[in-house]
């Protein structure tokens, strides 16, 4: 549930090589619609609307993102209002700021973390239901 960090104060969690991101909305950036994607995707700047996929979407300390979001993995750093559900995992790394609801199986929060959400949490894959 914590982050793991080395000696150094270096998180070990795998890191996301640049390579491996195929779209990239920067600082600055302002984008309002439908985002749909297979691959990686890493928003920076400013985004409303709604975003789907199966992989992963990263948002970084300067996006500001108000949206339905309903992906594979969610890495957050910066400003979130709406409504996320993540099929994997949805990790909230500081400072992030959330507001409204997340319906995940796995759920990481780093200290200094703002999160005003309601939860939901099932079995990887499931609906939440128990055996």
């Amino acid at each position: 549930m914590f982050s793991r960090k080395d000696k150094n104060g270096m998180r070990k969690d795998n890191p996301i090589e640049k390579g491996e991101i195929k779209a990239f909305l920067g600082p600055g950036s302002q984008f309002e619609g439908k985002l749909i994607f297979d691959e990686i995707v890493r928003l920076d700047g400013t985004f409303r609307g709604e975003v789907t996929s199966r992989d992963t979407l990263i948002v970084g300390q300067a996006a500001d993102i108000q949206a339905e979001v309903n992906v594979g993995t969610l890495i957050l750093s910066g400003r979130f209002k709406g409504n996320v559900k993540a099929t994997n995992k949805v990790e909230l790394r500081a400072p992030a700021e959330v507001e409204g609801s997340i319906d995940t199986p796995v759920l990481v929060v780093e200290e200094g973390v703002l999160l005003n959400s309601t939860l939901t949490m099932g079995k990887p894959g499931g609906k939440g239901e128990t055996d």
